[in-house]
């Protein structure tokens, strides 16, 4: 009987997963850190179609990294239909090679608050979304500032209105 009920939880904790890789993957991912105001949500392929992408969870965990230095939240996301649901969260360190690995969203798993060594194929993706948002905000700055500069070049050059005498 109690091999019977642990086949039976063993069985729904991987039906979210099994359910998520047989859709090809996660819609987006949302990502949170330093240098971000509010969440980016990223849905380059190179990130959300491998369940592996941020650390193969199978070669086992490691000690706990003296200090990581500054790392990402990333929620993963999938969307069934008008359904939206996180799947699982996870802390990225891209610039020192780690992975913290919350777990799975109103589940768990067995590589649930454990450190990984970061997947070297993450980086490059992972960092070209977060230099995309910075342009981002580079480019309304710039133009923020051009529209104020033809304001003010406008209201300076307006004719005056001789006062009658």
């Amino acid at each position: 009987m109690k091999k019977i009920v642990a086949l039976f939880f063993a069985l729904v904790l991987t039906i979210p997963t099994a359910v998520v890789l047989a859709k090809g993957g996660f819609a987006y991912i949302a990502i949170k850190g330093p240098g971000l105001t509010g969440e980016l949500n990223v849905t380059n392929p190179a990130l959300t179609q491998d369940f592996f992408i941020f650390a193969d969870f199978s070669k086992g965990s490691i000690e706990a990294p003296l200090d990581p230095g500054q790392g990402y939240q990333v929620i993963r996301v999938y969307v069934d239909g008008t359904d939206v649901q996180p799947f699982d969260q996870l802390h990225y360190y891209p610039y020192s090679g780690y992975v913290y690995y919350d777990g799975i969203v109103n589940g768990s798993s067995e590589y649930d608050r454990k450190w990984y060594i970061a997947n070297d194929a993450a980086s490059a993706p992972f960092r070209a979304a977060l230099s995309e948002r910075s342009r981002l905000s580079w480019y309304t700055f710039a133009a923020l500032a051009i529209l104020l500069t033809i304001v003010f070049i406008a209201y300076r050059s307006k004719p005056t209105i001789a006062a009658a005498a």
